[in-house]
């Protein structure tokens, strides 16, 4: 089962937010980060099945050191989120 990237931000009183750099515009947020992560694998399913559906490249995942070498990253905490479609 592949795995991508999913970086978590969090900001004073917000949700718990998780966005996809493989997946720029996915996004998603819960109460909780326990929230947060499973919605987070129910935003990727749900943009991957739409991928396929559109006859869309799915992109390989991106290796976690890339992701985090990224200036632009620094200060997130990553989770792998697993890719569950079908």
């Amino acid at each position: 089962m592949q795995q991508y990237v999913g970086l978590t931000h969090k900001e004073g009183a917000s949700d718990y937010g998780v966005s996809f750099p493989d997946f720029p515009g996915v996004v998603t947020a819960g109460a909780t980060f326990e929230e947060a992560r499973h919605l987070a694998e129910e935003a990727l399913a749900f943009h991957v099945e739409g991928m396929i559906e559109d006859g869309e490249a799915v992109p390989k995942p991106t290796p976690i050191e890339q992701i985090m070498a990224c200036p632009d990253y620094r200060g997130l905490a990553a989770i792998m989120v697993p890719m569950k479609f079908g």
